[in-house]
């Protein structure tokens, strides 16, 4: 039978029907009783509810019902006029509406008569507790991040908004998964046709399942396969979700995702942290500009050391250009493919650590850092100049982990240009990806302001607090 058929008349038939949509599945309880005279059905999914809750909210109540001697349509009545009060109640006309809300841990009683179901919010399943964030540390700013369910998302954000102006609007994407989506935003703030556009783009998901939210990026940006960069960002920090929302910026949240998307946004974002708000102007400016520096240095610097030494060697002193030199010399493969060999090794070692478990996961940075970097300079396979210039690389790139995918792809196109053009190859990959930058403008926002097009009071926010 088809899903969208309107429940039955009959409370025999409607579990019949209910057992054959569901393939009679080993977690979903349909409990028949008597409620008075008039036969009732109680369907919900195990482990999706609260026993207590679904007691003393549904069960409880239908038991003092079943004194009043109703009639199935008027028993229907009292129902949802609030004898059963739990903080979600609604109705469903169809099957389909039906199992989707059971499967959402909600309760549905169906009475005899009345081909329509009532269902009630007892949801209890198992979450993970509020913790501190995992990826986007702080010192001084709030230490909790979102989790997995969508509305302790929703009251992280709420907490802290406390205006009327707040926005959720709900809506389900995924033909098989029927995730719940988020989009959450500022009246008056947030631009509504970029709202209304971003509904739009999410309605047509044509994909069955959403299990992660980055798997909606595509239909939220239009650069997204024709760029490097992505103008979409991810926060796992309520503070900074709501922060981007008070200046207008829009949320996407989705269920079962630790992470909420921030749009639109602008290259300069990636660059700023809640620790910002927390500490002295010069100091927050200082920061600030050393991640900057910390995005050139992972970018640019493993490239122009390969050009300046195999390219323009006069631009070294003497005593290091000889010390250069030598290390190179008693190595048998050349700079620029010592160099890649290097960072495609950090990569994976990288890839490794994230992973493996925990409790072995430092074992790998061990063995690769000490022991094969150790090895492979000590056997002659890479000099030690080379070694320094990977480790600060390494190093610079954890500084912004929001732009580590671009910064690692950057890399080894910029590895590649300067062994092959030196300053002239990193300065034609530097014109191409500052183009490429340019060209992008999701929601008719340029994703280089404020410096192009120039905003003076958006580029000092951007270059300090």
């Amino acid at each position: 039978m088809a899903e969208n058929t309107k429940i039955s008349l009959n409370i025999s038939q409607v579990k019949q029907d209910i057992e054959q949509l569901t393939a009679q599945a080993a977690d979903i309880n349909i409990v028949e009783s008597r409620v008075g005279k008039v036969r009732c059905l109680v369907v919900s999914a195990e482990g999706l509810i609260s026993s207590q809750l679904m007691t003393e909210a549904v069960f409880s109540p239908l038991m003092r019902l079943g004194t009043l001697g109703l009639e199935g349509p008027k028993l229907f009545s009292k129902l949802i006029c609030g004898c059963l009060t739990t903080p979600d109640a609604n109705t469903a006309d169809t099957y389909e509406e039906l199992l989707e809300l059971v499967f959402a841990g909600f309760a549905a009683v169906i009475v005899e008569g009345v081909g329509k179901a009532a269902v009630f919010g007892v949801q209890g399943f198992e979450k993970r507790t509020v913790a501190p964030p995992m990826n986007e540390q702080t010192v001084s700013a709030a230490q909790d991040c979102f989790v997995e369910a969508l509305r302790v998302n929703l009251s992280l954000i709420r907490r802290r908004l406390r205006t009327v102006k707040l926005r959720f609007d709900m809506m389900t994407v995924g033909e098989l998964s029927r995730t719940d989506v988020c989009i959450a935003y500022i009246q008056g703030r947030a631009d509504n046709a970029t709202v209304e556009r971003i509904k739009a783009s999410l309605s047509r998901y044509g994909q069955d399942c959403v299990l992660t939210g980055e798997a909606l990026q595509p239909y939220l940006s239009r650069s997204y396969s024709s760029s490097v960069f992505c103008s979409v960002m991810v926060t796992e920090r309520p503070d900074l979700a709501c922060l981007s929302l008070s200046e207008g910026k829009i949320l996407v949240i989705v269920d079962g995702t630790p992470f909420v998307m921030l749009l639109p946004t602008v290259f300069a974002d990636n660059f700023r942290t809640m620790d910002d708000y927390c500490r002295r102007p010069f100091f927050a400016a200082a920061s600030k500009l050393l991640r900057y520096a910390s995005f050139l240095l992972a970018v640019v610097f493993p490239g122009l050391y390969v050009a300046l030494v195999m390219f323009h060697p006069e631009i070294f002193t003497l005593k290091l250009l000889l010390n250069l030199a030598a290390a190179e010399e008693a190595t048998p493969y050349p700079l620029t493919v010592e160099m890649l060999t290097l960072m495609v090794l950090f990569e994976i070692m990288r890839e490794a650590g994230i992973r493996l478990p925990k409790a072995v996961g430092g074992a790998v940075s061990i063995v690769g850092g000490l022991i094969i970097g150790d090895a492979a300079v000590k056997s002659g396979l890479i000099s030690q100049p080379l070694l320094i210039v990977v480790g600060i690389t390494a190093t610079a790139s954890f500084v912004l982990p929001s732009l580590y995918p671009s910064v690692s792809v950057l890399r080894l196109v910029f590895i590649l240009a300067g062994g092959t053009a030196g300053l002239l190859g990193i300065a034609l990959v530097g014109a191409a990806v500052t183009t490429n930058l340019n060209c992008i403008k999701d929601h008719s926002v340029p994703y280089t302001l404020p410096l192009t097009p120039f905003d003076k009071e958006g580029f000092k926010r951007a270059a300090a607090r």
